[in-house]
């Protein structure tokens, strides 16, 4: 059994994926370390703020991917990464990164993580949650408008013409590679126990493995 366990979390835009991955890491605290896919934006200095809120964030070629693999392999291997920072506010990528450390159980999050099928590889336990696409508007809205100071007209418009048809091209057909699928993310108590209860005995394991190592 590999000392790391990696989970990959996908789904649409809204679905919950932020709430199952931080009532995970709720539970298991410093033994766990996320990746962001969205931090993995490619960034865009050469373009004026007008053109980049105009770009395809909802593509894979949008994302730096190989750069994504390459930390979590680190990451697999003991090492810590420098991840970069996305900036929603400026469409692109902050000056700022964050050092993310090795621990028993690395979750990756993003919407297309199961799309390339090395990243794919790379995953011990691959999480889709599906949730209804009428919930999934409904949160993007709340949360482009609140967080990340989009207005409603441009949210609306980003939806229908790149996140809609992203999701139905790239996102809906890699939920075929994912082992689990979960309704409503977080909130489904019965799945949430399930993959909770799977991480909690990896933790345990390693950490009775750690403990043989030292006497």
């Amino acid at each position: 059994m590999s000392k790391v366990m990696t989970i990959g979390i996908a789904g649409g835009t809204g679905s919950g994926k932020t709430t199952l991955t931080k009532r995970i890491v709720s539970q298991f605290g410093g033994n766990i370390s996320v990746v962001y896919h969205d931090n993995y934006y490619k960034a865009h200095d050469e373009l004026p703020y007008e053109e980049r809120a105009l770009l395809n964030y909802d593509h894979p070629d949008a994302f730096d991917t190989e750069l994504l693999i390459k930390h979590i392999k680190m990451l697999k291997e003991g090492k810590e990464v420098e991840s970069p920072v996305y900036d929603y506010t400026i469409h692109n990528r902050s000056d700022q990164t964050v050092i993310i450390k090795p621990t028993k159980v690395i979750v990756a999050e993003g919407i297309l993580l199961f799309q390339n099928p090395e990243l794919c590889d790379l995953l011990d336990i691959k999480i889709f949650v599906d949730t209804d696409a009428d919930v999934r508007i409904l949160r993007r809205i709340m949360r482009d408008v609140k967080q990340r100071e989009r207005s409603l007209e441009s949210v609306v418009n980003q939806y229908l013409k790149t996140v809609k048809p992203m999701h139905e091209q790239f996102v809906e057909p890699s939920k075929r590679n994912a082992d689990i699928i979960v309704l409503d993310g977080g909130y489904n108590l019965v799945a949430l126990d399930m993959i909770m209860q799977r991480i909690k005995s990896h933790v345990e394991q390693q950490e009775l493995a750690d403990q043989l190592l030292l006497r």
